[in-house]
């Protein structure tokens, strides 16, 4: 079994999420309190941290404590290893299909 590394996973878990991808978006635009981004999706505090702590787990968003005020922004992970990733397998299927194109070609009016 192909083994993959634990930050691929969490990365690919953190951004499997609509909502999440949504946080990343908006810190993207700027910082945000957990309370600024429960009301921009509409969540409860509870509800948003756990998404914000998924992220931060994944290296994709960091937060900051001062005082009761947590704030978000985005963090150090620029994905680079998961676009690397994303580049082998696009390649591989492309090659694939490039080899079922040249089948195609050669067996097309093939009577047998």
């Amino acid at each position: 079994m192909v083994q993959y590394s634990k930050r691929l996973d969490s990365s690919f878990a953190a951004l499997s999420d609509a909502t999440r991808r949504g946080i990343l978006q908006r810190l993207g635009k700027r910082e945000a309190t957990i309370t600024e981004l429960a009301e921009a999706f509409d969540l409860t505090l509870t509800g948003i941290k756990k998404h914000v702590t998924v992220l931060e787990d994944a290296g994709l968003v960091t937060t900051e404590k001062v005082g009761r005020v947590r704030t978000c922004r985005l963090g150090p992970d620029t994905l680079e290893a998961e676009t690397a990733f994303m580049e082998t397998y696009r390649k591989m299927v492309e090659s694939r299909l490039d080899h079922l194109a040249a089948f195609l070609e050669r067996t097309q009016g093939d009577p047998s």
